[in-house]
């Protein structure tokens, strides 16, 4: 281990714990993956009330914490059910194992039917937008496990064609990319990670320090070479996943930082090309790739602005 993971590991990080605490390790398909699910304690006499469900999605490579800054504005309203999917954060790392969007969909779907949740809203983002595609897919297909009431992206690679991978992921899907992976330590990830933030909203030293120690929990960084073969997975499967969203009978949303390089406000024109059903759509102009990090309260007022409609409906 690195002097410079040394010295992240060895500070308290008391709120990624505290995050910890308030979940759980739940058995899905062989493996551990960790759950938080919260819900507003809200009563109308003696009766608890049911409150809408939200499943949320979270992106490559970091984990449910991306959450954590909006998480208490949507608690009020909803019961919130956010997982680390295989390979991040507080869940199972394994090294030997063939990561697939295909797969993380089927853990989700088993967490759904674990949590026995019958309707539910989805939000995703980034790779967690990859995962919602295939399952939105098995909605459609009437395979799907429960009913979902809607789904909204923020940024991610929703088309192959208009996604711009940094360099550093390209060669981590290259041949040397296990190479790479060894030798990619806390100042390059600060470096690329911040990249793709807006302007006047880059993370933190205190975030920065706190994403890296979730990475590398469970010695989780030995396998970003390995996470990485969703960019071809989104090759392999655009037709499937692209027609899921133009034939979508489920309302979908799109949140989007505009000034992403990777998937801002280029992804948006794509999306209205191709005739992709679209609900609801927010451009944030000076915001990057983490909306939900870099403008919480925005991305919360948009999405109840997408949502409350539908539930009064």
């Amino acid at each position: 281990m690195s002097q410079a993971i040394k010295k992240v590991f060895e500070k308290a990080h008391s709120e990624p714990e505290q995050w910890r605490e308030r979940g759980e390790l739940v058995e899905l398909l062989g493996h551990s993956l960790f759950v938080i699910d919260e819900s507003p304690k809200q009563k109308a006499g003696d009766q608890e009330l049911e409150q809408p469900t939200i499943l949320l999605l979270h992106g490559f490579p970091t984990s449910s914490w991306d959450w954590q800054p909006m998480w208490q504005l949507l608690a009020k309203d909803y019961r919130l059910i956010a997982v680390d999917m295989l390979g991040f954060g507080f869940s199972d790392k394994p090294n030997k194992h063939r990561y697939s969007i295909h797969g993380q969909a089927d853990l989700v779907e088993a967490l759904v039917q674990t949590k026995q949740l019958k309707q539910f809203h989805v939000l995703t983002h980034d790779y967690g937008d990859t995962v919602g595609q295939e399952l939105l897919s098995r909605q459609l297909e009437g395979s799907g496990a429960g009913e979902w009431l809607s789904c909204c992206f923020l940024n991610g690679g929703l088309f192959p064609e208009t996604h711009r991978a940094l360099l550093t992921q390209k060669l981590l899907l290259s041949p040397i990319g296990g190479l790479l992976n060894r030798l990619t330590g806390y100042a390059k990830f600060c470096r690329n990670f911040s990249s793709v933030f807006g302007a006047k909203s880059k993370p933190s030293k205190e975030e920065l320090e706190n994403f890296w120690w979730l990475i590398n929990i469970n010695n989780g960084k030995h396998i970003f070479h390995n996470l990485i073969t969703y960019i071809r997975d989104r090759l392999e499967h655009r037709e499937r996943w692209v027609s899921a969203m133009q034939q979508s009978t489920i309302p979908l949303g799109l949140i989007n930082g505009s000034v992403d390089p990777v998937s801002g406000k280029h992804m948006v024109a794509r999306y209205r090309e191709l005739n992709c059903r679209l609900d609801y759509v927010a451009e944030l102009p000076e915001i990057g790739h983490y909306p939900q990090v870099e403008a919480p309260a925005q991305v919360v007022a948009h999405y109840q602005a997408f949502l409350l409609p539908l539930i009064k409906a």
